[in-house]
């Protein structure tokens, strides 16, 4: 028996997920993000056999929320919905803002 090979599949051969599909709460959670938060930029992460795409908002200031939206396309969506940047978080990287602000508050992390 080799290493990997108990690791749990779907009927068609793909690994299962470990996390659960997006909900109208994320989405009504972005929204709200959005609205009440200036200069606020969308951060598209790539689906992976470990969670649901997702996306990170970032404000002007740095905060961030990170919640699923089920596909890169409802996420280009909501930031065409409320004229929102979207970024490819794998090409363009994160902005230091968010880097700058999660050590300011160091409390976030430790949720």
């Amino acid at each position: 028996m080799g290493w990997f090979s108990r690791r749990s599949r779907t009927v068609e051969g793909t690994p299962t997920k470990l996390d659960r599909e997006a909900t109208r709460d994320d989405l009504a959670a972005l929204e709200a993000f959005v609205t009440s938060r200036q200069g606020v930029e969308f951060y598209l992460e790539p689906e992976t056999t470990a969670t649901d795409t997702t996306v990170m908002a970032i404000a002007h200031d740095g905060e961030w929320i990170r919640r699923r939206t089920g596909s890169p396309r409802v996420a280009a969506k909501l930031a065409h919905r409320y004229a929102v940047p979207l970024y490819e978080a794998a090409k363009t990287g994160y902005p230091e803002r968010m880097r700058a602000w999660n050590r300011a508050h160091p409390e976030r992390r430790m949720r």
